[in-house]
């Protein structure tokens, strides 16, 4: 008698993420499109409601970190390994991009200034990457510092 192997298939984290994200709206009883796309090794999970404003409330950044961590948790339940997803609620990532703009921008008028350095507030480490690559492009230096909640961007001038 011939054994057959049966080949478990697990979805991957995106589509995961998708169902959990999509359950998590229909319990609010919210409208939002999922879109998921690939980069490098992150997958990045767009919830979005182009006919109304329903998710306004969900696009804070405590509550889209807050959801992206309960997000990744669902993720790694299903699959026992770290999800290392990005989620964006209603263009919230766009809009903390802009904030952390400001925040480069202001941090080098200082070091411009005269500072020898300066060092933004504590922020995840998906930010952090976004200013370390922005302050690298403005031709400066940047390392991060600190322990946990506390980690933070210090930014120099190059030498």
């Amino acid at each position: 008698m011939a054994s057959t192997d049966k080949e478990i298939v697990v979805p991957d984290e995106g589509e995961l993420a998708a169902d959990y994200l999509e359950s998590l709206l229909d319990i609010a009883d919210l409208d939002g499109d999922i879109e998921i796309e690939v980069r490098g090794e992150r997958t990045y999970v767009t919830v979005g409601s182009p006919d109304s404003n329903d998710l306004g409330a969900l696009s804070t950044p405590d509550v889209v970190s807050a959801l992206q961590d309960l997000t990744r948790l669902a993720v790694q339940q299903k699959t026992g390994e770290f999800a290392r997803l990005v989620l964006d609620v209603a263009g919230s990532r766009e809009a903390r991009v802009a904030v952390l703009e400001k925040l480069v921008d202001v941090a080098i008028e200082k070091i411009e200034g005269g500072s020898k350095s300066a060092a933004l507030p504590p922020m995840s480490s998906y930010e952090r990457k976004l200013v370390h690559d922005m302050v690298s492009e403005r031709g400066f230096q940047s390392v991060s510092e600190g322990e946990g909640k506390d980690r933070h961007t210090v930014i120099t001038p190059a030498p």
